[in-house]
């Protein structure tokens, strides 16, 4: 077996899901992961965890969904008591064909995402972590080969996390200090309340309540928005790419929308609910092993020199203790680039142009 592969295992489990002997964990494997899924089982074998995998196919999901008639019972027992007993959920991502879910209906998934709410909510509250084995059918996303996609995936997992931590948790000061938020870039001018927020240093650990390996960014929920945004990287939504995505906010909310690309998509996912017509993030992407987009969001929202910004759901970290946040079925992630003729502001103070942060050489 690579060797990198090995070292992502163990990069799963010990930085970033921290498990211990006795955890009861469940392994969610994807097309194409297997690799990664046995590196993963020896490693939990070593350290005494319990093990249950669970194969996620997008395949098989499609499958199901189309032949289904679309009334689905509410978090099904035997799925929920899974994830309500697990100390730990990993989720290994792949996958054959990346627009397998395509042709499902909108109306369909949106059902189904309403349907099991309480099941990803008790995913949730355990210590969950997603990453991705490199597939062909990502490079293939990516516009790359399949060498060069694995040497950008372990680049971007394979990181000195804990100087990355360092460099990040003065973002976090920053944005904990801070009220209000602007975003400056072509087609966008949007301010956002962060006040009495709480930012996440996103240093693909639970231990810092981040949940994603690669990880690389900082953070918050906002409120308030104002203004409106044009997200510029291609990003494939529910099997279909959307382009070029415009968005403005009035009293926090969308009141119009538009898409270079497969505008009906994002229509489809603001009709969601009420929440997903707000916002739940506010991330800004500083891992530097990331250097260009792979329309994959794991990867894409991290990527130094972007912002991104999630309809839908807000996560509970990010919330003052006993208030609640902007709850939907949705958290969909739009990224901007930041790279050019930009800026990023906390309370006017300018921490961010052209995708140079202020503490970094070359910022003017």
């Amino acid at each position: 077996m690579d060797d990198r592969i090995e070292e992502h295992a163990r990069v799963l489990v010990d930085w970033s899901a921290r498990i211990e002997a006795g955890d009861d964990v469940v392994v969610s494997v994807a097309e194409g992961a297997h690799d990664l899924a046995v590196a993963v089982a020896r490693a939990l074998g070593e350290r005494g965890a319990n093990l249950v995998t669970v194969y996620g196919s997008a395949e098989m999901s499609r499958a199901y969904l189309d032949g289904h008639d679309g009334t689905f019972d509410a978090d099904p027992d035997h799925e929920l008591a899974l994830y309500e007993n697990a100390d730990a959920v990993l989720s290994l991502g792949g996958g054959r064909n990346t627009s397998a879910m395509a042709d499902v209906p909108g109306e369909r998934l949106e059902a189904a995402s309403k349907a099991t709410t309480g099941i990803r909510e008790a995913r949730l509250d355990t210590d969950w972590v997603s990453t991705v084995h490199p597939t062909r059918s990502l490079a293939q996303q990516a516009g790359m080969s399949y060498e060069g996609y694995q040497e950008f995936v372990y680049d971007a997992v394979l990181r000195e996390w804990e100087s990355l931590a360092e460099e990040m948790a003065g973002m976090k000061e920053r944005l904990d200090e801070g009220d209000e938020v602007r975003i400056v870039s072509d087609g966008t001018d949007l301010t956002l309340s962060i006040e009495n927020r709480t930012a996440v240093n996103s240093t693909a650990s639970v231990v810092d309540d981040s949940h994603n390996l690669p990880s690389g960014e900082v953070f918050t929920a906002p409120h308030a928005t104002e203004g409106e945004v044009t997200f510029d990287v291609p990003m494939t939504l529910r099997g279909k790419q959307v382009r070029d995505v415009r968005l403005r906010f009035e009293d926090g909310a969308v009141v119009d929308f538009d898409a270079g690309q497969n505008a009906g998509v994002i229509g489809e996912i603001l009709d969601t609910d009420e929440g997903s017509r707000r916002l739940g993030e506010l991330g800004i992407g500083m891992n530097r092993g990331i250097d260009r987009p792979t329309d994959s969001i794991l990867f894409d929202e991290k990527m130094a020199g972007t912002v991104h910004l999630a309809l839908g759901r807000a996560y509970d970290a990010c919330l003052p203790e006993g208030e609640a946040g902007n709850e939907s079925a949705v958290h969909i992630d739009l990224i901007t680039d930041m790279s050019e003729g930009s800026r990023l502001e906390i309370d006017g103070s300018v921490v961010q142009r052209d995708g140079v942060f202020e503490w970094e050489d070359g910022f003017e």
